[in-house]
């Protein structure tokens, strides 16, 4: 058995979500495919993967081992290139993850112009409201607003975000300023309801909830509508507030701003391709965070 191309299966099978899909891809019959990762496991005398009808799953050994195949195999493609003497041009497929709204917002400008630059390389771009595993391999860089815990994992700090309350000047104009968060149990609110969430801490009150939604985009409609204030990321009211349509208040008892990071594994065993992603977004990301620190509140 050819245990690198089975630790190639193995991923290709993770990525893409199945071995059937997998399977397509390479050109396998199925049947194929799984004889060659279960015997991977009777080789390692461990499961890597837990399988169900519906998804794959990583044991804690499957994603220890997953974490080393990806380094494994990006050494050796890096090897490749260099004796073929392509070391200076990255290839192949980068996984970057990010919030939704950011990441179309900022994210994705930013891998455009990557693109551009870089025509061996394509990017699969996971706008989600909820963090992704890494060690498990979703993705090969995760840009998170918030703490973090991926203690094994590298964070490249980029800046800061604020989490504004705000609300409609017709709001206010109807119920008044308040002027102390135990005001704003006269108010209703707008909850964002999302499990990246690290809003829920600052979250001054709930006991006027009367509306809860699932995305930043139809939070901030729902309180330009006058549905209540909401608890938001700056980034996600910048232009609202920039036009008049909301209003920030209790800024006197704004929380601290939350950090904002691009995640990633130690430099050591990153592919080539991933750390040019980090050294090309770097800046541009900084430089588009400070601007929305910059917007008018």
């Amino acid at each position: 058995m050819d245990r690198l191309e089975t630790m190639s299966l193995l991923l290709d099978s993770l990525d893409a979500g199945s071995f059937s899909a997998a399977a397509r891809l390479r050109g396998l019959a199925v049947a194929s495919l799984t004889r060659k990762i279960g015997q991977l496991e009777r080789q390692l005398g461990a499961a890597l993967l837990i399988r169900s009808t519906r998804r794959l799953t990583l044991t804690d050994a499957g994603r220890r081992y997953v974490t080393d195949a990806r380094r494994i195999l990006a050494q050796v493609d890096e090897m490749k290139r260099e004796a073929a003497g392509e070391f200076i041009e990255p290839t192949g497929r980068l996984v970057i993850s990010a919030p939704r709204m950011f990441g179309r917002k900022h994210v994705l400008p930013v891998v455009g112009d990557f693109l551009r630059e870089h025509k061996g390389i394509s990017v699969h771009l996971q706008l989600l409201d909820n963090n992704v595993d890494l060690s498990a391999g979703a993705a090969d860089i995760a840009v998170r607003i918030g703490a973090l815990t991926d203690s094994s994992l590298v964070a490249t700090r980029l800046g800061a975000m604020r989490a504004l309350l705000v609300a409609s000047p017709g709001l206010l104009q109807q119920h008044g300023v308040p002027q102390h968060p135990r005001d704003l149990a006269k108010l209703p609110a707008v909850a964002l309801d999302i499990p990246l969430s690290n809003l829920a801490a600052h979250d001054p009150t709930g006991a006027q909830t009367r509306l809860s939604v699932t995305g930043a985009e139809a939070a901030v409609d729902a309180v330009e509508a006058g549905l209540g204030y909401a608890r938001l990321l700056h980034y996600q009211v910048a232009d609202a507030l920039k036009a008049g349509r909301l209003v920030p208040v209790l800024e006197s008892f704004e929380p601290t701003p939350l950090p904002v990071h691009a995640l990633h594994h130690p430099l050591a065993q990153l592919p080539l391709k991933t750390r040019r992603f980090l050294d090309y977004a770097r800046d541009p990301l900084r430089a588009s965070l400070r601007k929305i620190a910059r917007t008018a509140a």
